[in-house]
């Protein structure tokens, strides 16, 4: 008892304090928070928000008495905000709606955090006013008591929260009509749940209920009824008397059975059963058109009659580890588990196929007639495809895709981007975190196609109908869009996009001191182009300006619909509607629908080449500033927003000058980079910065007598082809030659980046283009490239003389290997020697050794792994048979061609002729 009494002084003590600070705040007239706009406070993206609020409550702030609707963060000292909530009833009296949720914080992956929220003061209750009150995404164990007290309560959110159950006293709310519980612990519910007259909308989603009372059944005006991802095994007969239910999910449970009164409830338009363990259902559902039964062994044999009642049965699923990046394997009604070489994952339920099929995976390099990007898109994967394409499972298969963990977190989401039916669309996807940099996006898949894993900014969609509906974004509490009753006749689905604007960045990218704006709104819909009644848009002024102190003359609200690339003045066209802190305006239309071509069948020729697949999103920008034509300053300022930063570097390897490493790298990269290579690597300084698209290609050319000594798939005419990609390596090695004489002096040449594609005709020279640097120009940078003079025996005479030590790989009827033939595949495969490997029959995990033991060091893995193999096929007819098909399948047939005309000739002596290594590289093996 006495250290409770010392825990409640030091609480007490600790609350007056923070009231005296605030008070001291207030008679020393520093720090004045933000006054009231109109009758909503807006304090949970303020930093020290509760501060702020007592502050004007230690003032006594007049306009305090008008606010209804109050923002505060979950995210303050537990004890400072309950010091504040107690204040509430005093200086808020007419206060009407409360919102104390977290999740204004999030941790690496972009994931909310919970807010420190554990309990709400007594005087709470005293509310007399309050309707709406929000505690998501909090730590709270138990409902506060003060909650059941407020008589006046219709909605109530307790989503994301810790709660295992819900107090009796809940069901003596009055007016309640929504309730959410969503993403908690609860594992049974209060019978008196089914005093809730009122309720018309309950959210129990994402729990642990295993089972229901009959007392559900009273709730006489409940019209939606979510019992998501439960473990719910059967539904109380009294479902029936729901006579108001119009929507039933029930999706992801493990109920063998439900109640045939459903198919007779008067209202229900949907009723979601996916995922159960129903293996029979009333006939009445069966054919119903608003059932949803997926997932499902509908017709199955019954359960093992050892288990217990209601317990599916699991058989032991097999998994599959496969170790080559172009493959198959075969899936059957049980089920299994697979880990493909590149380290994607995939799980098929057991009954997600009726009969056994043959699954074909291949992952592909990324380029733009395989990324479908938006203009504020970010790939951090490569493209995975599935096939066979379309075919539908009864079950939905887990996904999951290694990506690059995004640089940019603010607003934006991570999602897996994939082709359904001619279109792209982006599933919904949960991130997992396996080691720091090693970070999974998981999904489900109703059928194979690509997939790819995108960043893009924060999707916020809702489904309008004709009651109308509010829209507002989740990473910009301001970005708002309201649709009136009548807008609509059939619910129409609405997406919004907002995309943050620096208000640091922006006077510097445009040389403009005096320009500001506000986040870049992208609407979408579909159905109909238009709404019937006005559409109520409103976007937060820029900063630094407010509604009472801001030239009207100097804002203007632009409007870009592609694929026009122009922006729009509307500013005369609609009319602004000033706040203090926001802009509002009414439109009736902002979508136009574009049908997106087909992606054609695998493989894809190049014939199919063309831009990303991307929907066409209208969008609002409101800008302040003192130019008169604000156009061609915001396609200015929209196409920099959009830019990344890069240098180009050239290295050549110092033990192997012909071995030249090309990279594309942001700008905040090239530093730490550069430490990285130069022990290995050396050559000029990195270019000029230049800007760059995400998925904007651009090719290397290799000029002044140097070209490039392989024919590779990505080399067009001796010119290297790039995309970059600004989270991907834009990184390739490449091996050098020359037709000129090195054993007189050293060949200087150079190495020139262009953009776009490889056209016919490259000039020779980029003297003239580098002296015009005009803006348009397609070269973007020269780099200096030298072959140093050969010296003795490193002539092209000299080296058929060259002694290595003969391994004894092959037989004389296809002819023998030297350790100077494996040298030279070594020195041609570069990083594509893992995919050789598996071809090769190498172990995964031997591939993991090699690369630990010779990280940083490319010669030796390639090697390493060559000898290896060596070793293991000394003495067994067929050897360089293998050697040769294992290059082709990796696609490296500029390797492999070469040794074919002599694999009659002992030692191959025609193919060692042209690619001799000199004697001094080393081989401790």
């Amino acid at each position: 008892m006495a250290a409770a009494a010392e825990g409640l002084e030091l609480k007490t003590a600790a609350v007056e304090d923070a009231a005296r600070d605030a008070a001291d705040a207030a008679d020393a007239g520093r720090g004045a928070p933000p006054l009231p706009a109109g009758n909503r406070l807006s304090l949970d993206l303020h930093p020290r928000g509760c501060h702020r609020l007592l502050h004007l409550c230690a003032r006594q702030v007049p306009q305090l008495q008008e606010v209804e609707f109050l923002q505060l963060s979950g995210h303050e000292d537990p004890w400072l905000l309950e010091a504040t909530l107690g204040q509430l009833p005093r200086n808020l009296p007419r206060l009407r709606s409360l919102v104390l949720k977290g999740g204004q914080h999030r941790d690496a992956l972009g994931a909310c955090l919970r807010g420190s929220l554990t309990t709400l003061p007594a005087s709470l209750s005293g509310l007399a006013h309050l309707a709406h009150l929000d505690l998501s995404f909090n730590s709270l164990e138990t409902l506060p008591a003060c909650v059941p007290r407020m008589c006046g309560l219709g909605a109530l959110l307790l989503s994301h929260n810790c709660l295992s159950e819900l107090p009796k006293a809940l069901g003596a709310l009055p007016a309640l009509t929504f309730l959410a519980v969503t993403h908690n612990r609860l594992q049974t519910l209060p019978t008196a749940l089914g005093s809730l007259s009122t309720l018309q909308r309950l959210d129990l989603s994402e729990n642990l209920l295993d089972a229901l009372p009959p007392e559900i059944g009273g709730l006489s005006s409940l019209a939606e009824l979510n019992l998501a991802s439960n473990r719910l095994q059967s539904l109380p007969a009294s479902f029936a008397g729901l006579r108001s239910l119009r929507l039933l999910v029930l999706h992801s449970n493990l109920l063998a059975s439900v109640p045939a009164g459903l198919a007779h409830l008067p209202l229900l338009v949907r009723l979601d059963l996916r995922d159960n363990q129903l293996r029979d259902v009333p006939p009445e559902l069966l054919d119903a058109p608003f059932v949803r039964l997926q997932g499902n062994p509908l017709g199955g044999p019954p359960p093992d009659p050892h288990s217990l009642p209601g317990t599916p049965v699991v058989p032991e699923m097999p998994r599959l580890l496969l170790t080559s990046d172009f493959d198959s394997f075969a899936v059957t009604p049980q089920g299994c588990s697979v880990t493909l070489a590149c380290g994607v994952r995939l799980q098929f339920p057991a009954g997600a196929t009726a009969t056994p099929v043959t699954i074909r995976y291949r992952l592909w390099l990324p380029e733009p007639r395989l990324v479908p990007l938006g203009p504020h898109d970010s790939l951090l994967s490569g493209v995975l495809e599935l096939q066979p394409h379309g075919v539908a499972f009864q079950q939905e298969v887990g996904l999951w895709l290694l990506f690059v963990p995004p640089r940019a977190r603010r607003c934006r989401e991570v999602v897996v981007r994939t082709l359904s039916d001619n279109s792209w669309n982006d599933l919904e996807t949960h991130l997992e975190k396996e080691a720091p940099k090693r970070l999974w996006a998981h999904c489900q898949v109703p059928h194979f196609s690509w997939f790819l894993v995108v960043s893009r900014p924060v999707s916020d969609t809702c489904l309008v109908p004709p009651e109308g509906s509010l829209l507002c974004s989740s990473g910009h509490p301001g970005v708002k869009v309201t649709f009136p009753p009548g807008a609509t006749v059939e619910p129409r689905h609405v997406c919004m996009q907002v995309v943050h604007v620096g208000s640091r960045e922006l006077p510097a990218l445009l040389g403009e001191p005096g320009a500001a704006t506000s986040p870049l709104l992208c609407l979408s819909q579909s159905g109909p182009t238009s709404f019937l009644r006005p559409v109520t848009v409103q976007l937060p002024l820029p900063p630094g300006i407010t509604g009472l102190s801001l030239d009207r003359s100097r804002l203007r609200l632009l409007y870009r619909a592609p694929p026009a690339a122009t922006w729009d003045d509307i500013t005369a066209q609609v009319v602004l509607e000033l706040t203090h802190l926001y802009a509002r305006f009414q439109v009736t239309r902002f979508s136009w629908s574009v049908p997106l071509p087909a992606l054609p069948r695998s493989p894809l020729p190049h014939s199919c080449l063309r831009q990303p697949l991307t929907p066409s999103l209208p969008r609002y920008w409101l800008w302040y500033t003192t130019k008169t034509c604000v156009g061609g300053l915001a396609r200015k300022a929209w196409e920099r927003l959009r830019l990344h930063r890069v240098n180009l570097i050239a290295l050549q390897r110092r033990r192997d000058p012909e071995q030249v490493l090309l990279q594309c790298l942001p700008r905040n990269k090239v530093d730490a980079t550069l430490r990285r290579l130069l022990e290995r690597y050396r050559g000029p300084e990195p270019s000029d910065t230049v800007e760059m698209f995400e998925g904007e290609k651009f090719f290397a050319a290799f000029e002044r007598g140097i070209d490039v000594d392989a024919d590779r798939p990505d080399c067009v005419e001796g010119r290297v082809c790039f995309v970059f990609y600004s989270h991907l390596k834009n990184l390739k090695e490449v091996y050098v030659t020359t037709t000129l004489d090195r054993r007189a002096q050293d060949v200087r040449g150079q190495v020139s980046f262009y953009r776009g594609e490889v056209p016919e005709e490259v000039p020779e020279e980029a003297e003239a283009a580098r002296q015009k640097r005009a803006a348009a120009t397609l070269w973007m940078a020269t780099l200096p490239i030298k072959l140093p003079r050969l010296r003795g025996s490193e002539g092209p005479g000299q080296g058929a003389g060259l002694s290595l030590a003969p391994l004894n790989l092959g037989d004389a009827e296809t002819g023998f290997l030297t350790q100077s033939n494996l040298l030279n595949v070594a020195r041609r495969l570069g990083p594509d020697w893992p995919t050789v490997a598996l071809h090769l029959g190498l172990p995964y995990r031997e591939l993991q050794r090699i690369r630990h033991a010779f990280r940083d060091d490319l010669d030796g893995q390639t090697c390493h792994m060559l000898f290896s193999w060596a070793e293991r096929q000394a003495g067994q007819p067929g050897a360089v048979g293998l050697l040769v098909q294992a290059l082709e399948q990796s696609d490296r047939r500029d390797v492999a061609e070469e040794p074919r005309p002599g694999m009659k000739v002992p030692g191959w002596a025609r193919w060692l002729h042209p690619l001799l290594l000199p004697a001094r590289r080393r081989l401790a093996l």
